[in-house]
């Protein structure tokens, strides 16, 4: 039996069975099975629990609305902040130095040089879109590109399905201010007319002054963090994971540092670490815990 799901998530187990593919359900309920779904979720998930639901995007092929799938674990419901740093995309020149979003209280900001990069969204939706539809690569040139017909192929899919990704859990900043700060500042961008000339740039964006980091260190440092420096992705980090390590015992603050491993795909080829740019953070990098790459 079928089942349409409009905004509600459903829960299974990924089943594959004589050439479909479904979510059985504790109840016995077949979720899916006239879905398509995405075939790195069945590569990475098959057998396992996970959570799924549509997004408002169509699949191309099908014209029919594309399923999200994630793990089945619990959301973080208490107040909470998380660094996210992505490692480069490989064949990508505007990755080089990797990139680096942030998550306050469930919802993740994401700022970039490209206007429809500049979003906020769930975590589901960060890590684990799927690799069809807009969030797909051109199938022919492999990146970023509106075809003739107008079809944006915007290679945004999910972000742990891209690269690899460095995660530094905080809890005891203050993520309601620091959540403000990040809606507003994504309000001016939206907001800001765009330039004929590159009508899909965010013409405010500068390398050194005002770029993905920037923005995200400035909201540090208004709640508190005002010795954190950086200017690209890889730096900040290493200094926010510095500064945040070592004032632990004496502060309110609980840290935790880890990296999630990219699954991979064939829609993406598999990511790297840059080095820092400022040397400084080259030593930082040493004094790091052991078990962290």
């Amino acid at each position: 039996m079928g089942f349409r799901m409009a905004e509600e998530v459903v829960k299974g187990r990924l089943i594959s069975e004589n050439g479909q593919t479904f979510l059985l359900g504790a109840d016995g309920r077949r979720y899916l099975d006239s879905e398509p779904i995405w075939a790195g979720y069945v590569k990475h998930w098959l057998g396992r629990r996970v959570r799924a639901r549509h997004l408002p995007q169509g699949d191309y092929e099908t014209g029919r609305p594309m399923v999200i799938m994630w793990p089945d674990e619990e959301p973080v419901e208490r107040p909470h902040v998380a660094l996210y740093y992505n490692e480069r995309l490989r064949k990508y020149p505007a990755s080089l130095l990797g990139h680096i979003a942030i998550n306050v209280n469930g919802e993740v900001f994401n700022f970039s040089h490209l206007i429809n990069e500049n979003e906020v969204m769930t975590p589901e939706e960060y890590f684990y879109r799927p690799a069809l539809g807009e969030f797909a690569p051109h199938p022919l040139l492999g990146r970023y590109h509106v075809a003739e017909d107008g079809r944006a192929y915007l290679d945004k899919f999910g972000r742990l399905f891209m690269r690899s990704v460095h995660v530094l859990q905080v809890e005891g900043l203050p993520a309601d201010r620091l959540s403000r700060f990040y809606h507003h500042e994504m309000e001016c961008i939206l907001n800001t007319p765009c330039d004929p000339g590159n009508p899909g740039k965010y013409p405010g964006f500068n390398l050194f002054t005002r770029n993905c980091t920037t923005i995200i260190r400035d909201g540090l440092r208004k709640v508190g963090l005002p010795m954190i420096k950086g200017i690209f992705p890889r730096d900040l980090f290493i200094s926010t994971v510095h500064h945040l390590l070592k004032d632990e015992r004496a502060s309110s603050i609980k840290t935790r540092l880890f990296r999630m491993k990219q699954l991979n795909v064939p829609e993406a080829p598999k990511s790297a670490v840059p080095w820092p740019v400022n040397p400084i953070n080259l030593l930082r990098l040493r004094r790091l815990p052991p078990d962290y790459p």
